[in-house]
């Protein structure tokens, strides 16, 4: 069977009118069924406990603070602190059962006998159960003590300070903002034990498990994963099946000119395109250092290998855990994305022969405004969570949510910095855009590129006031369509223009294979996105979409991983091919893509599984492998790439950076199979057998076994941070020995150009 490209571009159409019908109809659902802020939360006799506003307060505090970045709520955020969610409707059935015990029979609730124990589970229980009828929330006597004493203890541990628990002092400024901070995470709390109007589970789907509570696990997660685990099945043999019947070109170096890197000249543009590279590096240092900091502050939860018994200063209260992830999460999303539009700069003159007049000179002023963009949006968290901003905080300073931690104004600089590089793309690639059909190589490119920046709007949709439930629902457009949809675009179009490029593959195969692998990541990871809303206040109907979609979305990444075996075929087939090392990180993104998205994302996002593992350690697993494995690797492998065309003809040398490549996949590699994923096995061990605030507690953490398993991340991190460090010290080795670039650049400098123009 042969498809057409026209043929494939309206399916792709289609598939993208599809998956805006159903996302749209989910915002549109995700409004109307969002948990209720209660105008008031009242006690027994009718007195005032909380108001809708303190909840909405509680929010801005959660997220000005950068709680989410220290701790989670509803399974969100960061790992080091507890879930809110979790936390607090442990504490809250702790305390009731506290009061029921005092009240009925005068002594503490573990002094009781198993019988009376029991007695005072099932009140506890009782009052938790039913479902909300509108109007003000209405606790019972045993709510609304155990909500006071919720309030004071997180007034103690989140403004006093709690450094066992790697809370600095003064982390909320002041004790009103730490009380309301309680109340929003007490609202969150209720409406995970509150059953919807009509419904038969809570908002939450009845998470956290919290026996106490008396939430555990619905029917439908359990259906949903055996139907998940068929459907996986039946898609690996249509995969197969697929790839029998459509006949796409392999990559192959036989009886093809391969233009040596001496043989294509350098444009002004390209010289320009280069210098994302050490701006990229610089950040990614610093973003592994930090994750080494972030790693020890496991083990240590206020000290660094005893630095504060020296200077008596705990590194927790200059560098808070919650600044030190944000940083970190920032940097590399910045490092890759600056590698990227680097990449993406460098490209087009090579398939084109051609520049635009003063093109470097608009190179630079975006590589000057990235660069601006990042020093205000990262100094402006620090300013922001230290108060300086007022009532601006969540524009110009924090806004506090992961992966969207910088102000809106920031934000707003990195999407206007998308735009001007999509204008500076499409200068660059006009002769192939005037040639092709919109359908074209060319395009699919600008298509990649603008989608992550199209899927970057979402961000937008939301204000500090806005609903957590609707906040976390535009939040994941951004986050997991990037990473789902957009990212995997943007690999599978900037490797075909490479292929192109290396002359590997002619420009209308390339297309064809793109397009395809384009519409199986369309057709599964947008929708996808919804493995997300199980949990987090959204209706139930998500659990069998989100089922469906996400465990097709391994399908896409099994024909990455094809691609990329096909790829290194390819470079094998001759032992003159000058461009193995650029192919070793491009193969090494495919193997990672494959191993961190797929199999450990179809693991997670298997509805029962993810009702346990939900925020623990298997996700760290899952992300690292896929952010920095996948993506990572391909932005690195690109550097390569560049750096070996722009290399004077006789001085390219590769030994670091191939020194660096085995660094990073066996520092990745022991990271995440002998640490990371070891811890996340346990904790949900310990979700199983006990609950999910357990097994998020300061308590697991601590134990012996969990303890090595953190050390034994030492050796892996420290490789990845030695990598990092020859990479940067080799690009400034490389600095040297550029290229000079030609003064008037034609069509015939370039080894490749002539023939992708006249490949119609």
């Amino acid at each position: 069977m042969k498809l057409k490209r026209k043929t494939i571009a309206k399916v792709i159409a289609a598939a993208f009118v599809f998956n805006l019908i159903v996302m749209g109809a989910g915002a549109w659902i995700a409004y109307q069924e969002a948990p209720p802020i209660p105008e008031q939360v009242v006690g027994p006799d009718g007195e005032t406990l909380v108001t809708g506003e303190d909840i909405r307060d509680g929010k801005k505090a959660f997220q000005k603070n950068g709680l989410m970045n220290h701790g989670s709520i509803l399974g969100n955020g960061a790992y080091y602190g507890a879930d809110y969610t979790a936390d607090s409707l442990e504490l809250k059935t702790q305390h009731m059962r506290t009061y029921y015990a005092e009240e009925r029979y005068g002594t503490e609730y573990e002094s009781l006998s198993t019988a009376e124990q029991a007695a005072v589970d099932d009140d506890v229980k009782q009052d938790l159960s039913g479902e909300y009828e509108g109007g003000n929330i209405e606790y019972s006597a045993a709510e609304l003590y155990a909500h006071q004493q919720v309030r004071q203890e997180y007034v103690e541990r989140y403004h006093e300070g709690s450094h066992e628990r790697g809370v600095p002092e003064g982390m909320i400024d002041s004790e009103a903002d730490a009380r309301q901070f309680a109340d929003f995470a007490m609202w969150t709390a209720w409406f995970s034990h509150t059953d919807r109007p009509g419904g038969e589970h809570s908002y939450t789907n009845d998470w956290p498990y919290e026996p106490a509570a008396g939430n555990d696990a619905t029917g439908a997660a359990m259906t949903w994963s055996v139907i998940a685990m068929v459907l996986l099945v039946a898609a690996a043999g249509g995969g197969i099946w697929l790839y029998q019947s459509i006949s796409l070109p392999e990559p192959s170096a036989s009886d093809l000119s391969v233009p040596e890197p001496g043989d294509v000249s350098i444009f002004p543009s390209q010289r320009a395109a280069l210098r994302f590279i050490p701006v990229a590096a610089g950040l990614f240092l610093a973003q592994v250092l930090l994750g080494g900091l972030l790693a020890h502050f496991y083990i240590e939860r206020a000290g660094f290998f005893g630095i504060e018994e020296i200077f008596g200063v705990h590194i927790l209260q200059l560098l808070p855990f919650a600044m030190a992830k944000t940083w970190h999460i920032d940097l590399g999303i910045l490092w890759i994305a600056a590698t990227w539009l680097g990449a993406g700069l460098f490209l087009p003159p090579l398939l084109t022969g051609h520049e635009p007049k003063r093109q470097s000179t608009y190179i630079d002023i975006l590589l000057g405004a990235i660069v601006v963009v990042t020093v205000g949006g990262l100094g402006g968290i620090w300013l922001g969570s230290h108060g300086y901003f007022g009532d601006l905080w969540w524009l110009i300073g924090n806004e506090g949510l992961e992966y969207l931690e910088v102000g809106k104004v920031w934000q707003v600089g990195l999407l206007l910095g998308f735009g001007l590089w999509a204008v500076l793309s499409v200068r660059g690639l006009k002769p192939l855009l005037d040639r092709e059909p919109v359908f074209g190589l060319a395009h699919m490119i600008l298509y990649a590129g603008g989608s992550i920046a199209l899927l970057f709007t979402a961000g937008f949709f939301f204000t500090p006031e806005t609903n957590i439930a609707v906040t976390e629902f535009w939040r994941w457009w951004v986050v997991h369509m990037w990473v789902e949809g957009a990212f995997e675009f943007f690999i599978v179009a900037i490797i075909g223009l490479t292929l192109v490029s290396m002359n590997l593959l002619s420009r209308r195969s390339a297309e064809k294979a793109v397009m395809l692998q384009a519409l199986l990541v369309m057709s599964t990871g947008v929708i996808g996105v919804s493995h997300h809303y199980w949990w987090v206040g959204m209706p139930d109907m998500w659990v069998p979409i989100g089922s469906v979609f996400s465990t097709l979305e391994l399908l896409p990444l099994v024909f990455i991983l094809y691609e990329a075996l096909g790829q290194y075929r390819a470079m094998s087939e001759t032992g003159g091919f000058p461009y193995k090392l650029p192919f070793m990180f491009i193969i090494a993104s495919g193997v990672w893509n494959f191993v961190g998205a797929g199999v450990l994302g179809f693991f997670i996002n298997l509805p029962l599984i993810n009702y346990y593992e939900h925020g623990t350690y298997l996700t760290v697993g899952h992300a690292h492998a896929a952010m920095f494995g996948a993506f990572g690797f391909l932005a690195l492998g690109m550097v390569t790439y560049m750096l070996q065309l722009a290399i004077k003809p006789g001085r390219w040398d590769g030994s670091w950076l191939r020194a660096a490549f085995w660094c990073w996949n066996v520092g990745l590699a022991l990271m995440v199979f002998v640490s990371v994923l070891p811890v996340g096995f346990l904790q949900l061990e310990a979700a199983f057998t006990g609950s999910y605030a357990a097994a998020r507690s300061v308590a697991f953490y601590n134990q012996p076994l969990v303890q090595t398993l953190f050390w034994a991340r030492l050796p892996g991190d420290t490789l990845i941070i030695l990598g990092t460090a020859i990479y940067a010290a080799d690009l400034i080795r490389k600095r040297f020995v550029l290229r000079a670039s030609e003064d008037d650049p034609t069509v015939e400098d370039m080894a490749v150009a002539e023939g992708v123009m006249g490949d119609d």
